[in-house]
Protein backbone atom coordinates (compact mmCIF):
# COMPACT_ATOMS: atom_id res chain seq x y z
CA UNK A 1 0.00 0.00 0.00
CA UNK A 2 1.36 3.24 -0.91
CA UNK A 3 2.49 6.03 1.74
CA UNK A 4 0.03 8.19 -0.15
CA UNK A 5 -2.99 6.41 0.81
CA UNK A 6 -2.27 6.50 4.40
CA UNK A 7 -2.63 9.91 3.90
CA UNK A 8 -6.13 9.54 3.04
CA UNK A 9 -8.45 10.12 6.29
CA UNK A 10 -12.16 9.01 5.86
CA UNK A 11 -14.04 11.53 5.67
CA UNK A 12 -18.42 12.21 6.65
CA UNK A 13 -20.34 11.26 3.16
CA UNK A 14 -21.72 14.63 3.07
CA UNK A 15 -18.80 16.68 3.07
CA UNK A 16 -17.57 13.99 0.37
CA UNK A 17 -20.62 14.60 -1.41
CA UNK A 18 -20.33 18.43 -1.06
CA UNK A 19 -16.59 18.27 -2.39
CA UNK A 20 -17.94 16.16 -5.50
CA UNK A 21 -20.63 18.21 -6.56
CA UNK A 22 -18.63 20.36 -8.74
CA UNK A 23 -16.82 17.85 -10.50
CA UNK A 24 -16.97 16.01 -13.55
CA UNK A 25 -17.72 11.77 -13.61
CA UNK A 26 -15.26 11.53 -16.12
CA UNK A 27 -11.59 12.84 -15.49
CA UNK A 28 -8.87 13.03 -18.20
CA UNK A 29 -5.42 11.24 -17.88
CA UNK A 30 -3.13 12.99 -16.01
CA UNK A 31 -0.74 15.28 -17.67
CA UNK A 32 -3.12 15.31 -20.66
CA UNK A 33 -3.27 18.78 -22.09
CA UNK A 34 -6.33 20.73 -20.49
CA UNK A 35 -9.07 21.54 -22.87
CA UNK A 36 -9.73 24.72 -23.52
CA UNK A 37 -6.16 25.20 -22.72
CA UNK A 38 -5.60 27.29 -26.27
CA UNK A 39 -6.86 30.55 -27.34
CA UNK A 40 -10.18 31.24 -25.45
CA UNK A 41 -13.09 33.87 -26.02
CA UNK A 42 -12.93 36.93 -23.42
CA UNK A 43 -14.19 35.22 -19.93
CA UNK A 44 -17.43 37.78 -18.55
CA UNK A 45 -16.86 39.01 -15.07
CA UNK A 46 -13.56 37.30 -14.61
CA UNK A 47 -11.75 38.94 -11.24
CA UNK A 48 -8.76 36.56 -10.33
CA UNK A 49 -6.78 37.29 -7.52
CA UNK A 50 -3.38 34.74 -7.48
CA UNK A 51 -0.91 35.21 -4.67
CA UNK A 52 2.01 33.02 -4.57
CA UNK A 53 4.90 32.40 -1.61
CA UNK A 54 7.62 34.01 -2.99
CA UNK A 55 10.03 35.79 -6.09
CA UNK A 56 13.25 33.90 -4.45
CA UNK A 57 12.40 31.17 -6.17
CA UNK A 58 11.81 30.75 -9.87
CA UNK A 59 9.84 28.85 -10.11
CA UNK A 60 7.24 30.77 -8.15
CA UNK A 61 8.10 33.92 -10.64
CA UNK A 62 7.71 31.87 -13.59
CA UNK A 63 4.10 29.89 -12.58
CA UNK A 64 2.18 33.85 -11.24
CA UNK A 65 3.30 35.45 -14.91
CA UNK A 66 2.57 32.90 -16.98
CA UNK A 67 -0.68 32.00 -15.35
CA UNK A 68 -1.55 36.25 -15.10
CA UNK A 69 -0.75 36.52 -18.61
CA UNK A 70 -3.13 33.70 -20.07
CA UNK A 71 -5.71 35.22 -17.75
CA UNK A 72 -5.32 38.91 -18.87
CA UNK A 73 -5.23 37.62 -22.79
CA UNK A 74 -8.80 36.18 -21.85
CA UNK A 75 -9.84 39.69 -20.74
CA UNK A 76 -10.16 38.74 -16.91
CA UNK A 77 -8.85 41.35 -14.48
CA UNK A 78 -6.17 40.22 -12.52
CA UNK A 79 -4.31 41.49 -9.24
CA UNK A 80 -0.55 38.73 -9.17
CA UNK A 81 1.10 39.36 -5.55
CA UNK A 82 3.77 37.80 -3.78
CA UNK A 83 3.98 37.18 -0.08
CA UNK A 84 8.14 37.26 0.59
CA UNK A 85 7.34 33.98 2.42
CA UNK A 86 5.50 35.63 5.19
CA UNK A 87 2.22 34.39 5.91
CA UNK A 88 0.44 38.16 7.89
CA UNK A 89 1.72 39.56 4.01
CA UNK A 90 -0.24 36.76 2.49
CA UNK A 91 -3.35 37.02 4.37
CA UNK A 92 -3.20 40.51 3.72
CA UNK A 93 -2.85 40.25 -0.27
CA UNK A 94 -5.81 37.65 -0.02
CA UNK A 95 -7.75 40.23 1.97
CA UNK A 96 -7.05 43.12 -0.37
CA UNK A 97 -8.45 41.01 -3.36
CA UNK A 98 -11.38 39.99 -1.90
CA UNK A 99 -12.31 43.80 -0.81
CA UNK A 100 -11.32 44.24 -4.30
CA UNK A 101 -14.07 41.73 -6.16
CA UNK A 102 -11.62 38.78 -7.23
CA UNK A 103 -14.27 36.00 -7.24
CA UNK A 104 -11.82 32.99 -7.94
CA UNK A 105 -8.82 32.99 -5.57
CA UNK A 106 -6.04 31.03 -7.10
CA UNK A 107 -3.36 30.34 -3.81
CA UNK A 108 0.16 28.71 -3.33
CA UNK A 109 0.47 28.77 0.45
CA UNK A 110 3.24 30.33 2.35
CA UNK A 111 1.84 28.03 5.68
CA UNK A 112 -0.79 25.51 4.40
CA UNK A 113 -2.70 25.57 7.85
CA UNK A 114 -2.89 29.30 8.41
CA UNK A 115 -5.78 30.51 5.97
CA UNK A 116 -8.90 29.39 7.32
CA UNK A 117 -10.16 32.44 8.57
CA UNK A 118 -9.45 34.37 5.45
CA UNK A 119 -10.92 31.72 3.34
CA UNK A 120 -14.17 32.46 5.30
CA UNK A 121 -14.01 35.74 3.98
CA UNK A 122 -14.26 34.55 0.60
CA UNK A 123 -16.62 32.18 1.23
CA UNK A 124 -19.12 34.92 2.68
CA UNK A 125 -18.01 36.44 -0.83
CA UNK A 126 -18.97 33.51 -2.55
CA UNK A 127 -15.22 33.63 -4.36
CA UNK A 128 -14.15 30.13 -5.34
CA UNK A 129 -10.61 28.97 -3.89
CA UNK A 130 -8.19 26.69 -6.16
CA UNK A 131 -5.06 25.61 -3.80
CA UNK A 132 -2.32 25.85 -6.46
CA UNK A 133 0.58 22.85 -6.10
CA UNK A 134 0.23 23.47 -2.32
CA UNK A 135 -2.88 21.81 -0.42
CA UNK A 136 -4.67 24.15 1.84
CA UNK A 137 -5.45 22.88 5.13
CA UNK A 138 -8.39 22.79 7.78
CA UNK A 139 -10.72 24.85 6.08
CA UNK A 140 -14.06 23.65 4.33
CA UNK A 141 -13.51 26.64 1.99
CA UNK A 142 -11.00 25.20 -0.55
CA UNK A 143 -12.42 24.50 -3.58
CA UNK A 144 -10.34 22.86 -5.57
CA UNK A 145 -6.42 21.71 -5.80
CA UNK A 146 -4.01 22.02 -8.94
CA UNK A 147 -0.75 20.29 -8.43
CA UNK A 148 1.71 17.59 -9.36
CA UNK A 149 1.13 13.89 -8.35
CA UNK A 150 3.93 14.80 -5.15
CA UNK A 151 4.02 11.28 -4.08
CA UNK A 152 5.62 9.60 -7.15
CA UNK A 153 8.08 12.74 -7.67
CA UNK A 154 9.50 11.43 -3.96
CA UNK A 155 8.93 8.25 -5.65
CA UNK A 156 10.74 9.12 -8.94
CA UNK A 157 14.23 10.27 -6.29
CA UNK A 158 13.76 7.25 -4.17
CA UNK A 159 13.75 4.76 -6.90
CA UNK A 160 16.45 6.97 -9.09
CA UNK A 161 18.89 6.38 -5.90
CA UNK A 162 17.69 2.80 -5.41
CA UNK A 163 18.68 2.10 -9.15
CA UNK A 164 22.01 3.91 -9.52
CA UNK A 165 23.73 2.59 -6.30
CA UNK A 166 22.58 -1.11 -7.05
CA UNK A 167 21.29 -0.99 -3.49
CA UNK A 168 19.84 -4.37 -3.87
CA UNK A 169 23.13 -6.09 -4.95
CA UNK A 170 25.29 -3.08 -2.82
CA UNK A 171 27.85 -5.15 -0.64
CA UNK A 172 29.33 -2.36 1.37
CA UNK A 173 27.42 0.09 3.46
CA UNK A 174 27.17 3.60 1.42
CA UNK A 175 26.94 6.62 3.07
CA UNK A 176 23.68 8.51 2.92
CA UNK A 177 22.46 11.67 4.40
CA UNK A 178 18.46 12.60 3.44
CA UNK A 179 16.69 15.62 3.95
CA UNK A 180 13.06 17.00 3.74
CA UNK A 181 11.23 20.25 2.62
CA UNK A 182 10.21 23.24 4.51
CA UNK A 183 7.53 21.78 7.70
CA UNK A 184 4.73 24.25 6.43
CA UNK A 185 4.17 22.84 3.23
CA UNK A 186 2.06 20.29 2.92
CA UNK A 187 3.56 19.08 -0.19
CA UNK A 188 6.97 17.96 1.79
CA UNK A 189 5.19 15.25 3.59
CA UNK A 190 4.16 13.51 0.36
CA UNK A 191 8.02 14.36 -1.32
CA UNK A 192 9.48 12.62 1.49
CA UNK A 193 7.32 9.91 2.21
CA UNK A 194 7.30 8.33 -1.54
CA UNK A 195 11.40 8.50 -1.54
CA UNK A 196 11.37 6.97 1.99
CA UNK A 197 9.26 4.07 1.06
CA UNK A 198 11.77 3.46 -1.52
CA UNK A 199 15.10 4.00 0.61
CA UNK A 200 13.75 3.18 4.39
CA UNK A 201 13.99 -0.69 4.09
CA UNK A 202 18.03 0.00 2.87
CA UNK A 203 18.41 2.22 5.83
CA UNK A 204 16.86 -0.50 8.11
CA UNK A 205 18.94 -2.84 6.49
CA UNK A 206 22.22 -1.15 7.15
CA UNK A 207 23.04 -1.10 3.13
CA UNK A 208 22.06 2.74 3.38
CA UNK A 209 24.45 4.18 6.37
CA UNK A 210 22.99 7.36 8.13
CA UNK A 211 26.67 8.67 9.20
CA UNK A 212 24.96 11.86 11.07
CA UNK A 213 21.98 9.74 12.61
CA UNK A 214 19.19 11.92 11.19
CA UNK A 215 17.24 9.64 9.81
CA UNK A 216 13.79 9.50 10.31
CA UNK A 217 11.90 6.21 11.65
CA UNK A 218 9.00 6.66 9.87
CA UNK A 219 7.25 9.14 7.29
CA UNK A 220 5.42 10.51 10.39
CA UNK A 221 8.47 11.99 11.35
CA UNK A 222 9.56 13.64 8.21
CA UNK A 223 9.57 17.44 9.58
CA UNK A 224 12.19 16.12 12.15
CA UNK A 225 15.11 16.98 8.87
CA UNK A 226 12.86 19.27 7.26
CA UNK A 227 14.50 22.68 5.96
CA UNK A 228 12.25 25.64 7.34
CA UNK A 229 11.03 27.57 3.68
CA UNK A 230 13.24 25.88 1.44
CA UNK A 231 15.74 28.25 1.47
CA UNK A 232 19.45 27.44 -0.09
CA UNK A 233 21.32 29.00 2.91
CA UNK A 234 19.50 26.85 5.67
CA UNK A 235 20.44 23.44 3.45
CA UNK A 236 23.91 24.56 3.04
CA UNK A 237 24.21 25.39 7.01
CA UNK A 238 22.78 21.97 7.66
CA UNK A 239 24.71 20.28 5.30
CA UNK A 240 27.81 22.03 6.28
CA UNK A 241 26.69 21.08 9.95
CA UNK A 242 26.43 17.39 9.23
CA UNK A 243 29.77 17.29 7.37
CA UNK A 244 32.00 18.64 10.10
CA UNK A 245 30.30 17.20 12.51
CA UNK A 246 30.11 13.13 11.51
CA UNK A 247 32.47 13.31 8.32
CA UNK A 248 35.55 13.18 10.10
CA UNK A 249 38.44 10.95 9.27
CA UNK A 250 38.11 10.65 6.11
CA UNK A 251 34.97 9.56 5.65
CA UNK A 252 32.58 10.63 3.08
CA UNK A 253 29.15 11.21 2.43
CA UNK A 254 28.13 9.09 -0.58
CA UNK A 255 24.30 10.20 -1.63
CA UNK A 256 22.05 12.74 -0.47
CA UNK A 257 18.06 12.93 -0.54
CA UNK A 258 17.35 16.51 -2.04
CA UNK A 259 13.58 16.66 -2.01
CA UNK A 260 14.38 19.53 -4.58
CA UNK A 261 16.58 22.14 -6.58
CA UNK A 262 16.61 25.03 -4.43
CA UNK A 263 17.80 22.52 -1.08
CA UNK A 264 20.22 21.01 -3.46
CA UNK A 265 22.16 24.03 -4.21
CA UNK A 266 22.55 24.58 -0.53
CA UNK A 267 23.67 21.20 0.08
CA UNK A 268 26.01 21.42 -3.36
CA UNK A 269 27.55 24.57 -1.83
CA UNK A 270 28.78 23.04 1.06
CA UNK A 271 30.40 19.72 -0.54
CA UNK A 272 32.40 22.16 -2.46
CA UNK A 273 33.31 24.27 0.43
CA UNK A 274 34.62 21.03 2.18
CA UNK A 275 36.93 20.29 -0.85
CA UNK A 276 34.18 17.12 -2.48
CA UNK A 277 35.76 17.41 -5.96
CA UNK A 278 33.83 16.06 -9.02
CA UNK A 279 35.18 12.95 -10.44
CA UNK A 280 36.46 12.46 -7.21
CA UNK A 281 34.21 11.84 -4.52
CA UNK A 282 31.21 13.70 -5.09
CA UNK A 283 28.45 12.66 -4.16
CA UNK A 284 25.03 11.44 -5.61
CA UNK A 285 22.44 13.87 -5.15
CA UNK A 286 18.69 14.22 -6.11
CA UNK A 287 16.80 17.27 -6.31
CA UNK A 288 12.83 18.96 -7.75
CA UNK A 289 11.74 21.76 -10.04
CA UNK A 290 14.28 21.73 -13.43
CA UNK A 291 15.57 25.47 -12.04
CA UNK A 292 18.30 26.89 -14.28
CA UNK A 293 21.10 26.86 -11.79
CA UNK A 294 20.49 23.51 -10.90
CA UNK A 295 20.31 22.02 -14.61
CA UNK A 296 24.08 23.81 -14.96
CA UNK A 297 24.62 21.85 -12.01
CA UNK A 298 23.34 18.55 -13.59
CA UNK A 299 25.54 19.39 -16.87
CA UNK A 300 28.63 20.25 -14.35
CA UNK A 301 28.23 16.71 -12.85
CA UNK A 302 27.42 18.49 -9.56
CA UNK A 303 23.89 17.57 -8.97
CA UNK A 304 22.78 13.70 -10.17
CA UNK A 305 19.01 14.28 -11.30
CA UNK A 306 15.76 16.58 -11.14
CA UNK A 307 12.62 15.69 -11.15
CA UNK A 308 10.78 18.08 -13.45
CA UNK A 309 7.43 19.01 -13.19
CA UNK A 310 6.21 21.09 -16.24
CA UNK A 311 4.72 24.19 -14.50
CA UNK A 312 3.42 25.78 -17.91
CA UNK A 313 0.88 22.48 -17.82
CA UNK A 314 -0.03 23.44 -14.28
CA UNK A 315 -0.74 27.13 -14.96
CA UNK A 316 -3.06 25.70 -18.11
CA UNK A 317 -4.95 23.39 -16.01
CA UNK A 318 -5.92 26.27 -13.49
CA UNK A 319 -6.47 28.46 -16.29
CA UNK A 320 -8.98 25.71 -17.51
CA UNK A 321 -10.92 25.47 -13.84
CA UNK A 322 -10.97 29.06 -14.15
CA UNK A 323 -12.31 29.25 -17.25
CA UNK A 324 -14.78 26.73 -16.22
CA UNK A 325 -15.52 28.34 -13.03
CA UNK A 326 -16.39 31.60 -14.48
CA UNK A 327 -18.57 30.07 -17.25
CA UNK A 328 -20.75 27.96 -15.02
CA UNK A 329 -19.75 23.99 -15.96
CA UNK A 330 -17.84 21.60 -13.96
CA UNK A 331 -15.11 21.91 -12.94
CA UNK A 332 -12.59 18.74 -14.47
CA UNK A 333 -10.56 16.95 -11.99
CA UNK A 334 -9.37 13.59 -12.00
CA UNK A 335 -8.34 12.79 -8.40
CA UNK A 336 -11.31 12.88 -5.58
CA UNK A 337 -9.71 10.45 -2.64
CA UNK A 338 -6.02 11.21 -1.82
CA UNK A 339 -5.91 14.74 -0.46
CA UNK A 340 -7.90 15.32 2.59
CA UNK A 341 -7.24 18.76 4.18
CA UNK A 342 -8.03 17.87 7.85
CA UNK A 343 -11.79 18.75 7.39
CA UNK A 344 -12.67 17.58 3.70
CA UNK A 345 -11.69 15.96 0.69
CA UNK A 346 -10.33 18.53 -1.57
CA UNK A 347 -11.39 17.68 -5.41
CA UNK A 348 -7.85 17.22 -7.51
CA UNK A 349 -6.32 17.70 -10.21
CA UNK A 350 -2.73 15.76 -10.91
CA UNK A 351 -0.37 15.93 -13.62
CA UNK A 352 2.59 14.08 -13.76
CA UNK A 353 6.21 14.22 -13.06
CA UNK A 354 9.37 13.32 -14.81
CA UNK A 355 12.85 12.84 -14.06
CA UNK A 356 15.49 14.68 -16.29
CA UNK A 357 19.24 13.90 -16.04
CA UNK A 358 22.57 14.93 -18.25
CA UNK A 359 21.66 13.09 -20.93
CA UNK A 360 18.28 14.34 -21.51
CA UNK A 361 18.59 17.90 -20.51
CA UNK A 362 18.14 18.83 -24.08
CA UNK A 363 15.44 16.45 -25.14
CA UNK A 364 13.02 17.45 -22.34
CA UNK A 365 14.53 20.82 -21.16
CA UNK A 366 15.23 22.81 -23.96
CA UNK A 367 13.84 20.86 -27.08
CA UNK A 368 10.17 21.61 -25.68
CA UNK A 369 10.85 25.29 -25.02
CA UNK A 370 11.14 24.91 -20.81
CA UNK A 371 14.38 26.20 -20.99
CA UNK A 372 16.57 28.06 -23.59
CA UNK A 373 19.89 26.13 -24.40
CA UNK A 374 21.71 29.66 -23.49
CA UNK A 375 20.19 29.30 -19.90
CA UNK A 376 22.14 26.60 -18.65
CA UNK A 377 25.16 27.44 -20.93
CA UNK A 378 24.42 24.99 -24.30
Amino acid sequence: MSQKTRFVALVAASALALSMGACTSTPASPGSAPAGSGSAAALKDCNVGITMPTRSLERWINDGEQLQKKLKDAGCTVDLQYADNKVDQQISQIQNQIAGGSKILVIAAVDGTALGPVLQEAAKQSAKVIAYDRLINGSPNVDYYATFDNYKVGQLQGNFLKDQLKLDSAKDPINFEPFAGSPDDNNAKFFFSGAWDVLLPYVQKGTLKVISGKSPKSNDEWASIGIQSWLSDKSQAEMDNRLSSFYTGGKKVQAVLSPNDSLAIGIEASLKAAGYKVGADWPMITGQDGDKANVKAILAGEQSMTVWKDTRKLGERVFTMIQQISKGEKVEVNDEKSYNNGVKVVPSYLLEPEVVVKDTVQSKLIDSGFLKASDVGL
